[in-house]
């Protein structure tokens, strides 16, 4: 051994074989408590028929019966169908497309520009829920109100409407799209922002055209980046549900799967709260949630991005 090593761990106390299991005991702490505790609480509370009626106590274990229930359920289908196309329309336009967009532009014009537009896109993120989806029920909203109709259609000699339940998927669409671009687009900002230099400059010396440097040089080194935004935005759109319940709460054909959860364990007109059958629906999004990011990280090739980097020595 080095001398010079061992002298290092005497003075320091040496380095046990298990250090890194208390470093990082903390964290896995929390995340036992506060991720893989309320899963396990999700999937044993969906196999009961636990609601108000039966209270804490009076709840019998009925298995898969809840799961039997949705699948037989008829509004499974068309609350599947509304959050797969929800989720996909949001993703690609929004949290992947336009972020994407804005990075690649606010990265290639002025500094102060590009950081002042950024700032001014992220103002949907930090403005409560509430009163954000106000102003977009005002934007929609018939006249005197809506905004739509008095900057666009009345000047077009259109009749005017209120638009929500005219279009309530676009809508959905719009509301949670603006909010999810911010998130990507910071993370792809910085990302493009720490491409080396000199390998931006030696496409330009090479001839290379704008889109040549996006599809060859930008793009691959957006990978881990793309599947980060991807893989979060898939699950957060799928989980999340205030957007649409402050705007809709899930009328006009907007009760997407989530919020057909929320309605069912903790809001109904009749105030019988069904925990069992809610927590099963719940408990559906987790799994779909689980194989999705599985797939993401196989298409993505999760391994490869997380490999340390072979430096040849001679």
């Amino acid at each position: 051994m080095n001398p010079d090593i061992e002298m290092t761990e005497k003075t320091t106390g040496g380095g046990g074989k298990y250090d890194w299991f208390w470093f990082l005991l903390p964290a896995l702490i929390l995340v036992v408590i506060f991720f893989f505790l309320p899963i396990i609480i999700t999937f044993f509370i969906s196999g009961t028929n636990m609601s108000t009626a039966t209270g804490f106590q009076n709840w019998k274990w009925i298995g898969l019966k809840n799961y039997q229930r949705i699948s037989s359920h008829p509004e499974t289908l068309e609350h599947l169908w509304l959050t797969v196309k929800y989720v996909a329309f949001t993703l690609v336009f929004f949290n992947l497309g336009m972020s994407l967009v804005i990075a690649l532009l606010t990265t290639h014009i002025s500094r102060g520009v590009g950081f002042l537009f950024r700032a001014v896109w992220l103002l949907p993120r930090i403005t409560p829920v509430v009163v954000y989806v106000m102003m977009w029920r005002f934007i929609a909203a018939d006249a005197p109100y809506g905004i739509l109709n008095q900057i666009i259609i009345k000047p077009l000699g259109l009749k005017t409407a209120n638009w929500l339940p005219m279009a309530p998927f676009l809508f959905i669409v719009l509301v949670n799209g603006f909010i999810g671009a911010s998130f990507g687009m910071i993370l792809f900002s910085s990302a493009i922002e720490s491409i080396p230099k000199d390998l931006m400059m030696a496409s330009l010396v090479d001839g290379s055209s704008y889109l040549q440097r996006i599809r060859y040089l930008i793009i691959p080194h957006l990978r881990w980046p793309l599947l980060f935004v991807t893989t979060f935005q898939t699950l957060s759109l799928m989980t999340s549900f205030e957007q649409i319940l402050v705007l809709t709460d899930g009328a006009y054909n907007t009760e997407v799967w989530a919020l057909w959860a929320y309605h069912k364990a903790l809001s109904t007109y009749s105030g019988n709260l069904q925990w069992g059958f809610g927590t099963a629906l719940a408990a559906i999004l987790v799994t779909i949630g689980i194989v999705m990011a599985v797939i993401y990280m196989r298409y993505f090739k999760f391994e490869e991005l997380v490999q340390e980097p072979k430096i040849e020595t001679q």
